[in-house]
Order: C-alpha cells, then structure tokens, then sequence
C-alpha cells in the first residue's frame, strides 16, 4: 500500500515556507525559497526568528520522515527485481524445455551457501509466491506474463521512487538554506539592535 506524504497544508501562514500549489508526484508539497529574508519576516504568523525556525525544522523533519521510508522503498524493490528476473529466467528456460521427456537436472538453494540437487520431471506448470505467504500454481505462459509484468511495475515503481528521492533531497536542501538564511538574518539584526544600544 502506498503512503500519502501530503503534509497538513491549513493555511498559508501556518507553514509559510511552502508553497501549497505546487506538489510533487506523492504530494509532496514544494518547499519556498527565501529570497528575501526582511519580506519574509513581515509576513503573518512570521512574529520572531525562532519560530519561524522551529516551523521551518519541523518541515525539516517531515522531509527526512519521507526520504526514510522512499529509500526503504527503494532498497526492497531493488532486492526485489532480481529475483523477479530469476523468476522469469527459470520460466523461460522450462518454456524452452516445452515438448522434452528429459528430466532437468538442477540444484536449488536449502539455505545460505547450501544446494541441493534435484531432477525436475517435464511439466507445464509452475508454483509462484505471490507474497504474504502466498503460492499459486500457473501455467508456464501464464508465469511468464505475470512476472513480465511485475518486473515492468517494479522497474517503473523504483524510477518513481528515485525521482521522488530527488525532489524530496532538493526540498531538504531549499530548506536548509532557508533556516541558514533566517538564522543569519536574526543574528545581523540582533547585532545591529545592541549596536544601537
């Protein structure tokens, strides 16, 4: 099940450092660069430097929440391809057996670094885990379409889920620059209040 990483976009000044219009594939909402600080600072909701940063950390840390759980994403279906190719590698070789009495003779994992042999009768059907602790027996063609067609869902699913990892990394930057920017912007205005002083 895919999550929804849409943040909790109320009103603008509650979290004005993003721009609610435009959104990333997930929703994922687009983080405002600050241009200018002064302006910035004058907006509604925007009455001291620490809690515009507190806002602007908070985002922060949403933004680290979702590149977590994409690279998680992203490390699972790159486990997951390769078997899904040795799946559909094993498939059409017993398709090319197709019409042969000879049994193949092969050697199948027990456990880490522990094969097996064992002498495969011809046959027309196969057993595929489906996940969840799931079997279901296909014909040959049948397992062959099935795992063409989750190796081209996985491969489209792990170019989305790297398209996503970047635009979530450029937010996570725009916004670290932000909280650089406005902590500096404070810093300079504290400095010029004492020297007035």
């Amino acid at each position: 099940m895919e999550r929804d990483y849409a943040f909790n976009m109320a009103t603008e000044t509650s979290t004005p450092v993003q721009n609610s219009d435009t959104k990333g594939a997930l929703g994922i909402p687009q983080a405002e660069f600050v241009e200018d600080v002064d302006s910035f600072m004058k907006r509604d909701g925007n009455d001291s430097a620490e809690a515009v940063l507190k806002r602007l950390d908070e985002s922060h840390s949403k933004y680290k929440f979702m590149e977590y759980n994409l690279s998680t994403k992203k490390a699972r279906l790159k486990a997951q391809i390769p078997d899904i190719k040795t799946s559909l590698d094993i498939v059409k070789h017993l398709q090319s057996r197709k019409g042969t009495t000879d049994p193949m003779e092969t050697r199948f994992l027990l456990s880490d670094q522990v094969y097996a042999k064992a002498r495969i009768p011809p046959t027309e059907n196969v057993n595929l885990w489906l996940g969840a602790n799931v079997m279901l027996e296909y014909g040959i063609e049948d397992a062959k379409v099935l795992l063409e067609k989750n190796l081209e869902a996985a491969n489209k699913s792990l170019s989305q889920v790297e398209d996503d990892l970047s635009f979530i990394r450029d937010q996570t930057t725009t916004l670290e620059v932000n909280m650089a920017r406005v902590y500096n912007w404070d810093v300079k205005r504290r400095q010029a209040s004492q020297a007035k002083s």
